[in-house]
Protein backbone atom coordinates (compact mmCIF):
# COMPACT_ATOMS: atom_id res chain seq x y z
CA UNK A 1 0.00 0.00 0.00
CA UNK A 2 2.88 2.43 -0.28
CA UNK A 3 1.11 3.99 -3.26
CA UNK A 4 -1.74 5.25 -0.86
CA UNK A 5 1.19 7.36 0.94
CA UNK A 6 1.59 9.49 -2.04
CA UNK A 7 -1.82 9.42 -2.50
CA UNK A 8 -4.56 12.11 -0.90
CA UNK A 9 -1.89 14.76 0.08
CA UNK A 10 -4.09 17.39 -1.77
CA UNK A 11 -3.22 19.48 -4.83
CA UNK A 12 -2.03 22.26 -2.83
CA UNK A 13 -5.14 23.90 -2.33
CA UNK A 14 -5.22 24.73 1.44
CA UNK A 15 -2.27 25.11 3.56
CA UNK A 16 -1.25 24.23 7.06
CA UNK A 17 0.20 26.62 9.76
CA UNK A 18 1.14 23.70 11.76
CA UNK A 19 3.26 21.18 9.94
CA UNK A 20 2.81 18.46 12.58
CA UNK A 21 -0.69 19.07 12.57
CA UNK A 22 -0.85 18.57 8.85
CA UNK A 23 1.61 15.32 9.41
CA UNK A 24 -0.63 14.17 11.43
CA UNK A 25 -3.59 14.64 9.58
CA UNK A 26 -2.34 12.90 6.51
CA UNK A 27 -1.57 9.77 8.49
CA UNK A 28 -4.93 9.40 9.75
CA UNK A 29 -6.80 9.87 6.11
CA UNK A 30 -4.19 7.13 4.95
CA UNK A 31 -4.91 4.69 7.39
CA UNK A 32 -8.79 5.79 6.95
CA UNK A 33 -8.29 4.85 3.21
CA UNK A 34 -6.42 1.70 3.90
CA UNK A 35 -9.05 0.88 5.96
CA UNK A 36 -12.04 1.40 3.04
CA UNK A 37 -9.57 -0.53 0.69
CA UNK A 38 -9.28 -3.65 2.57
CA UNK A 39 -13.55 -3.18 3.64
CA UNK A 40 -14.11 -3.17 -0.14
CA UNK A 41 -11.77 -6.01 -0.65
CA UNK A 42 -13.29 -8.14 1.93
CA UNK A 43 -16.98 -7.33 0.97
CA UNK A 44 -15.79 -8.74 -2.66
CA UNK A 45 -14.31 -11.96 -1.39
CA UNK A 46 -17.89 -12.98 0.78
CA UNK A 47 -20.34 -12.52 -1.23
CA UNK A 48 -21.28 -12.85 -5.31
CA UNK A 49 -22.78 -9.89 -6.64
CA UNK A 50 -25.86 -10.46 -8.70
CA UNK A 51 -25.49 -8.83 -12.10
CA UNK A 52 -27.85 -7.86 -15.01
CA UNK A 53 -27.40 -8.68 -18.68
CA UNK A 54 -25.36 -5.88 -19.25
CA UNK A 55 -22.88 -6.95 -16.53
CA UNK A 56 -23.38 -4.42 -13.90
CA UNK A 57 -25.67 -4.76 -10.48
CA UNK A 58 -28.68 -3.58 -10.32
CA UNK A 59 -29.47 -0.88 -7.83
CA UNK A 60 -31.84 -0.64 -5.28
CA UNK A 61 -33.91 2.22 -4.56
CA UNK A 62 -33.21 4.08 -1.52
CA UNK A 63 -35.60 6.71 -0.33
CA UNK A 64 -33.24 9.27 0.57
CA UNK A 65 -32.65 10.05 -2.73
CA UNK A 66 -34.44 11.41 -5.29
CA UNK A 67 -31.51 10.25 -8.30
CA UNK A 68 -29.85 6.78 -8.45
CA UNK A 69 -27.48 6.79 -11.60
CA UNK A 70 -26.00 3.30 -12.37
CA UNK A 71 -23.55 2.57 -14.74
CA UNK A 72 -25.03 5.37 -17.00
CA UNK A 73 -24.03 4.87 -20.48
CA UNK A 74 -24.74 6.94 -23.99
CA UNK A 75 -22.93 6.40 -27.04
CA UNK A 76 -24.03 8.18 -30.32
CA UNK A 77 -23.18 6.37 -33.53
CA UNK A 78 -20.85 7.19 -36.22
CA UNK A 79 -21.88 7.43 -39.87
CA UNK A 80 -19.76 6.53 -42.91
CA UNK A 81 -19.79 4.96 -46.39
CA UNK A 82 -21.43 5.49 -49.02
CA UNK A 83 -24.84 3.47 -47.41
CA UNK A 84 -24.01 5.96 -43.80
CA UNK A 85 -23.27 3.13 -41.82
CA UNK A 86 -22.37 3.13 -38.53
CA UNK A 87 -18.54 2.56 -38.35
CA UNK A 88 -18.19 3.52 -34.42
CA UNK A 89 -19.32 5.70 -31.86
CA UNK A 90 -18.62 8.47 -29.82
CA UNK A 91 -18.39 6.89 -25.88
CA UNK A 92 -19.86 10.66 -24.73
CA UNK A 93 -20.89 8.74 -21.48
CA UNK A 94 -19.78 5.45 -20.15
CA UNK A 95 -20.23 3.65 -17.38
CA UNK A 96 -21.61 7.18 -14.37
CA UNK A 97 -22.66 5.71 -10.97
CA UNK A 98 -23.53 8.26 -8.52
CA UNK A 99 -26.60 9.11 -6.38
CA UNK A 100 -27.54 12.51 -5.56
CA UNK A 101 -29.61 13.10 -2.07
CA UNK A 102 -32.84 15.46 -1.48
CA UNK A 103 -32.54 18.96 -1.03
CA UNK A 104 -28.77 18.81 -2.18
CA UNK A 105 -26.59 20.03 -4.79
CA UNK A 106 -23.89 18.25 -6.93
CA UNK A 107 -21.17 19.75 -9.03
CA UNK A 108 -19.91 17.97 -12.01
CA UNK A 109 -16.75 19.02 -13.09
CA UNK A 110 -14.53 17.98 -15.87
CA UNK A 111 -12.11 19.42 -19.04
CA UNK A 112 -14.26 20.18 -21.90
CA UNK A 113 -15.82 17.12 -24.14
CA UNK A 114 -15.61 14.97 -20.66
CA UNK A 115 -19.69 14.43 -21.06
CA UNK A 116 -20.37 16.27 -18.69
CA UNK A 117 -23.47 18.23 -20.48
CA UNK A 118 -24.20 14.66 -21.95
CA UNK A 119 -24.83 13.39 -18.64
CA UNK A 120 -27.14 15.80 -17.55
CA UNK A 121 -29.08 15.68 -20.59
CA UNK A 122 -29.20 11.99 -20.60
CA UNK A 123 -30.44 12.00 -17.02
CA UNK A 124 -33.52 13.85 -18.84
CA UNK A 125 -33.95 11.90 -21.22
CA UNK A 126 -33.47 14.80 -23.61
CA UNK A 127 -30.83 12.82 -25.80
CA UNK A 128 -33.38 9.93 -26.81
CA UNK A 129 -32.69 6.63 -25.56
CA UNK A 130 -29.68 5.28 -23.11
CA UNK A 131 -27.09 2.96 -24.15
CA UNK A 132 -26.75 1.00 -20.98
CA UNK A 133 -27.43 1.61 -17.07
CA UNK A 134 -30.71 2.66 -14.83
CA UNK A 135 -31.98 6.38 -14.00
CA UNK A 136 -34.19 5.82 -11.10
CA UNK A 137 -35.88 9.22 -9.88
CA UNK A 138 -37.68 8.53 -7.06
CA UNK A 139 -36.99 4.95 -7.57
CA UNK A 140 -38.73 5.23 -11.12
CA UNK A 141 -36.59 4.13 -13.80
CA UNK A 142 -37.27 7.21 -16.32
CA UNK A 143 -36.61 5.22 -19.40
CA UNK A 144 -39.11 2.21 -18.73
CA UNK A 145 -42.13 5.20 -19.18
CA UNK A 146 -43.70 5.50 -21.81
CA UNK A 147 -44.14 9.32 -23.68
CA UNK A 148 -47.85 9.40 -21.80
CA UNK A 149 -46.25 8.55 -18.26
CA UNK A 150 -43.28 10.80 -19.24
CA UNK A 151 -45.44 13.65 -19.65
CA UNK A 152 -46.19 14.56 -16.16
CA UNK A 153 -42.63 13.69 -15.36
CA UNK A 154 -41.11 16.55 -17.00
CA UNK A 155 -42.30 18.94 -14.71
CA UNK A 156 -40.64 17.62 -11.95
CA UNK A 157 -37.32 17.26 -14.19
CA UNK A 158 -36.24 20.88 -15.77
CA UNK A 159 -33.23 22.54 -17.12
CA UNK A 160 -31.19 25.50 -17.28
CA UNK A 161 -29.39 25.92 -20.53
CA UNK A 162 -25.92 27.17 -20.89
CA UNK A 163 -26.36 29.87 -23.07
CA UNK A 164 -29.63 31.86 -22.06
CA UNK A 165 -29.83 33.77 -25.35
CA UNK A 166 -30.05 30.94 -27.85
CA UNK A 167 -32.63 28.43 -25.78
CA UNK A 168 -34.76 31.38 -25.37
CA UNK A 169 -37.67 32.42 -28.48
CA UNK A 170 -36.75 35.76 -30.01
CA UNK A 171 -40.69 35.63 -31.54
CA UNK A 172 -42.34 35.30 -27.67
CA UNK A 173 -42.30 38.14 -25.07
CA UNK A 174 -40.92 36.77 -21.69
CA UNK A 175 -44.54 36.37 -20.05
CA UNK A 176 -45.13 33.47 -22.82
CA UNK A 177 -42.08 32.11 -22.22
CA UNK A 178 -42.29 31.51 -18.74
CA UNK A 179 -45.96 30.45 -18.59
CA UNK A 180 -46.37 28.80 -21.65
CA UNK A 181 -45.17 25.09 -20.00
CA UNK A 182 -47.39 26.01 -17.23
CA UNK A 183 -50.50 26.44 -19.59
CA UNK A 184 -49.77 23.06 -21.58
CA UNK A 185 -49.60 21.33 -18.20
CA UNK A 186 -52.71 23.18 -16.67
CA UNK A 187 -50.97 23.60 -13.60
CA UNK A 188 -52.96 26.41 -12.26
CA UNK A 189 -56.63 27.64 -12.85
CA UNK A 190 -57.18 30.39 -15.61
CA UNK A 191 -58.06 32.63 -13.10
CA UNK A 192 -54.67 32.74 -11.13
CA UNK A 193 -52.56 32.30 -14.33
CA UNK A 194 -51.28 35.68 -14.26
CA UNK A 195 -50.53 36.34 -10.68
CA UNK A 196 -48.89 32.98 -10.66
CA UNK A 197 -46.49 34.33 -13.04
CA UNK A 198 -46.38 37.01 -11.14
CA UNK A 199 -44.82 35.30 -8.51
CA UNK A 200 -42.45 33.25 -10.25
CA UNK A 201 -40.57 36.12 -11.87
CA UNK A 202 -40.77 37.99 -8.45
CA UNK A 203 -38.67 35.11 -6.87
CA UNK A 204 -36.24 35.21 -9.52
CA UNK A 205 -36.27 39.30 -9.43
CA UNK A 206 -37.94 40.06 -12.78
CA UNK A 207 -40.46 42.81 -12.25
CA UNK A 208 -44.47 42.29 -14.22
CA UNK A 209 -43.67 45.25 -16.53
CA UNK A 210 -41.04 42.70 -18.02
CA UNK A 211 -43.71 40.37 -19.18
CA UNK A 212 -44.57 41.96 -22.44
CA UNK A 213 -40.65 42.39 -23.44
CA UNK A 214 -38.73 39.95 -26.00
CA UNK A 215 -35.29 38.35 -24.91
CA UNK A 216 -33.43 40.74 -26.98
CA UNK A 217 -34.13 43.62 -24.43
CA UNK A 218 -32.71 41.86 -21.27
CA UNK A 219 -28.91 41.53 -20.18
CA UNK A 220 -26.94 38.47 -19.96
CA UNK A 221 -27.74 38.62 -16.27
CA UNK A 222 -31.28 39.28 -16.69
CA UNK A 223 -31.83 36.66 -19.69
CA UNK A 224 -30.43 33.92 -17.12
CA UNK A 225 -33.06 34.60 -14.21
CA UNK A 226 -36.04 34.44 -17.20
CA UNK A 227 -34.31 30.63 -18.57
CA UNK A 228 -34.25 30.15 -14.40
CA UNK A 229 -38.10 31.08 -14.08
CA UNK A 230 -38.53 29.11 -16.89
CA UNK A 231 -37.47 26.34 -15.27
CA UNK A 232 -38.82 26.87 -11.70
CA UNK A 233 -43.16 27.90 -13.04
CA UNK A 234 -43.25 24.11 -13.33
CA UNK A 235 -42.27 23.61 -9.86
CA UNK A 236 -40.04 20.85 -10.05
CA UNK A 237 -37.97 18.53 -7.65
CA UNK A 238 -34.86 18.23 -9.79
CA UNK A 239 -33.04 20.91 -12.05
CA UNK A 240 -30.05 20.12 -14.19
CA UNK A 241 -27.57 23.24 -14.01
CA UNK A 242 -25.79 23.47 -16.85
CA UNK A 243 -23.15 25.84 -16.69
CA UNK A 244 -25.65 28.94 -15.85
CA UNK A 245 -23.10 31.34 -14.83
CA UNK A 246 -20.15 30.53 -17.23
CA UNK A 247 -21.11 33.62 -19.77
CA UNK A 248 -21.56 36.27 -16.78
CA UNK A 249 -19.16 39.03 -15.26
CA UNK A 250 -18.22 38.09 -11.85
CA UNK A 251 -20.75 39.96 -9.88
CA UNK A 252 -23.80 38.74 -12.03
CA UNK A 253 -22.64 35.42 -11.28
CA UNK A 254 -22.63 35.88 -7.82
CA UNK A 255 -26.30 37.31 -8.16
CA UNK A 256 -27.29 33.94 -10.15
CA UNK A 257 -25.69 31.48 -7.35
CA UNK A 258 -27.49 33.46 -4.21
CA UNK A 259 -30.23 33.88 -5.96
CA UNK A 260 -30.15 29.52 -6.96
CA UNK A 261 -29.55 28.95 -3.07
CA UNK A 262 -32.23 31.18 -1.86
CA UNK A 263 -34.79 29.04 -4.06
CA UNK A 264 -33.35 25.94 -3.56
CA UNK A 265 -34.12 27.29 0.49
CA UNK A 266 -37.91 28.06 -0.18
CA UNK A 267 -38.50 25.31 -2.69
CA UNK A 268 -36.25 21.88 -1.38
CA UNK A 269 -35.00 22.07 -4.70
CA UNK A 270 -32.24 19.35 -6.06
CA UNK A 271 -29.38 20.41 -8.21
CA UNK A 272 -26.76 18.83 -10.38
CA UNK A 273 -24.47 21.89 -11.03
CA UNK A 274 -22.57 21.37 -13.99
CA UNK A 275 -19.20 24.32 -14.41
CA UNK A 276 -16.00 24.77 -15.23
CA UNK A 277 -15.32 26.92 -12.68
CA UNK A 278 -14.21 24.93 -9.32
CA UNK A 279 -14.32 28.24 -7.11
CA UNK A 280 -18.13 28.35 -7.55
CA UNK A 281 -18.68 24.33 -7.84
CA UNK A 282 -16.97 24.27 -4.08
CA UNK A 283 -19.16 27.46 -3.36
CA UNK A 284 -22.59 25.86 -4.00
CA UNK A 285 -22.49 22.26 -4.02
CA UNK A 286 -22.45 19.74 -1.19
CA UNK A 287 -21.18 17.07 -3.07
CA UNK A 288 -18.88 16.92 -6.25
CA UNK A 289 -18.04 14.23 -9.55
CA UNK A 290 -15.38 14.65 -11.74
CA UNK A 291 -15.58 13.59 -14.73
CA UNK A 292 -12.75 11.95 -17.32
CA UNK A 293 -13.81 11.27 -20.80
CA UNK A 294 -17.04 9.82 -20.17
CA UNK A 295 -16.57 8.39 -16.75
CA UNK A 296 -17.04 9.55 -12.88
CA UNK A 297 -13.72 8.67 -11.45
CA UNK A 298 -14.11 10.37 -8.52
CA UNK A 299 -17.09 11.25 -6.30
CA UNK A 300 -18.03 12.47 -2.89
CA UNK A 301 -18.64 15.48 -0.50
CA UNK A 302 -17.22 18.82 -1.53
CA UNK A 303 -15.17 19.29 1.84
CA UNK A 304 -13.34 15.65 1.18
CA UNK A 305 -12.85 16.07 -2.90
CA UNK A 306 -11.24 19.38 -2.36
CA UNK A 307 -9.25 19.25 0.60
CA UNK A 308 -7.93 15.56 -0.19
CA UNK A 309 -7.92 14.59 -3.53
CA UNK A 310 -7.45 10.79 -4.25
CA UNK A 311 -7.06 10.25 -8.08
CA UNK A 312 -4.45 11.86 -9.78
CA UNK A 313 -6.51 13.58 -12.59
CA UNK A 314 -8.44 15.21 -9.57
CA UNK A 315 -5.21 16.34 -7.90
CA UNK A 316 -4.08 17.36 -11.43
CA UNK A 317 -7.05 19.39 -12.12
CA UNK A 318 -7.90 20.96 -8.34
CA UNK A 319 -4.03 21.93 -8.76
CA UNK A 320 -4.90 24.60 -11.24
CA UNK A 321 -6.93 26.57 -8.93
CA UNK A 322 -5.72 30.02 -7.98
CA UNK A 323 -4.99 31.18 -4.55
CA UNK A 324 -5.57 34.70 -3.79
CA UNK A 325 -2.27 35.45 -2.30
CA UNK A 326 1.05 36.15 -3.88
CA UNK A 327 3.07 34.49 -1.35
CA UNK A 328 1.27 30.94 -1.32
CA UNK A 329 3.21 28.35 -3.16
CA UNK A 330 1.09 26.35 -6.16
CA UNK A 331 1.97 22.45 -6.39
CA UNK A 332 1.05 23.07 -9.60
CA UNK A 333 0.19 19.45 -11.71
CA UNK A 334 1.28 19.39 -15.40
CA UNK A 335 -0.42 16.37 -17.44
CA UNK A 336 1.37 15.37 -20.44
CA UNK A 337 -0.63 15.24 -23.32
CA UNK A 338 -4.27 15.57 -24.57
CA UNK A 339 -7.63 14.07 -23.48
CA UNK A 340 -7.55 10.91 -25.72
CA UNK A 341 -10.97 10.45 -28.58
CA UNK A 342 -14.12 9.83 -26.71
CA UNK A 343 -14.77 7.63 -30.12
CA UNK A 344 -11.70 5.30 -29.69
CA UNK A 345 -10.92 5.67 -25.70
CA UNK A 346 -7.28 4.22 -24.89
CA UNK A 347 -7.58 0.63 -22.66
CA UNK A 348 -8.04 -0.09 -19.59
CA UNK A 349 -8.12 3.07 -17.31
CA UNK A 350 -8.31 5.55 -19.94
CA UNK A 351 -6.43 8.03 -17.63
CA UNK A 352 -3.16 5.86 -17.97
CA UNK A 353 -1.96 7.84 -20.90
CA UNK A 354 -1.51 11.31 -19.08
CA UNK A 355 -1.34 9.14 -15.82
CA UNK A 356 2.22 9.48 -13.54
CA UNK A 357 1.46 6.53 -11.71
CA UNK A 358 0.55 4.04 -14.18
CA UNK A 359 1.06 0.89 -14.29
CA UNK A 360 0.92 -2.33 -16.20
CA UNK A 361 -2.24 -2.70 -14.76
CA UNK A 362 -3.78 0.81 -15.56
CA UNK A 363 -2.71 -0.29 -19.56
CA UNK A 364 -4.83 -3.80 -19.87
CA UNK A 365 -7.45 -3.31 -16.86
CA UNK A 366 -10.57 -0.78 -16.30
CA UNK A 367 -10.51 0.22 -12.56
CA UNK A 368 -13.84 -0.40 -10.71
CA UNK A 369 -15.12 2.43 -8.42
CA UNK A 370 -14.12 1.93 -4.63
CA UNK A 371 -15.76 2.79 -1.43
CA UNK A 372 -12.33 4.93 -0.13
CA UNK A 373 -13.94 6.56 3.15
CA UNK A 374 -17.83 6.44 4.00
CA UNK A 375 -19.67 8.65 1.11
CA UNK A 376 -16.13 9.14 -1.00
CA UNK A 377 -15.77 7.03 -3.96
CA UNK A 378 -12.70 6.85 -6.32
CA UNK A 379 -12.26 5.11 -9.83
CA UNK A 380 -8.50 4.04 -9.80
CA UNK A 381 -6.10 1.00 -9.27
CA UNK A 382 -4.18 2.49 -6.86
CA UNK A 383 -7.23 1.95 -4.51
CA UNK A 384 -7.81 -1.94 -5.57
CA UNK A 385 -4.95 -3.80 -5.00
Amino acid sequence: MGTLNNMGQGAGRFHENDPERAKSQHERRTERVSEGVARERAADAQKERPETESGHEPVTYDPQYILMVNHLKKYFPIKGGFFSRTVGHVKAVDGVTFNLKRGTTMGLVGESGCGKTTTGRTLLRLNGGKTDGQVLFNGQEIYDLSPKEMRPMRTKMQIIFQDPFSSLSPRMPVGEIIGEAVREHNLVPKDEYEDYIDKVMDDCGLQPFHKDRYPHEFSGGQRQRICIARALALNPEFVVCDEPVSALDVSIQAQIINLLKKLQEQRNLTYLFISHDLSVVEHISDAVGVMYLGNLVEYGDTADIFRHPLHPYTEALFSAIPIPDPKAKMNRIVLEGSIPSPANPPSGCKFHTRCAHCTERCVHEAPRQVEVEPGHYVVCHLYDQ
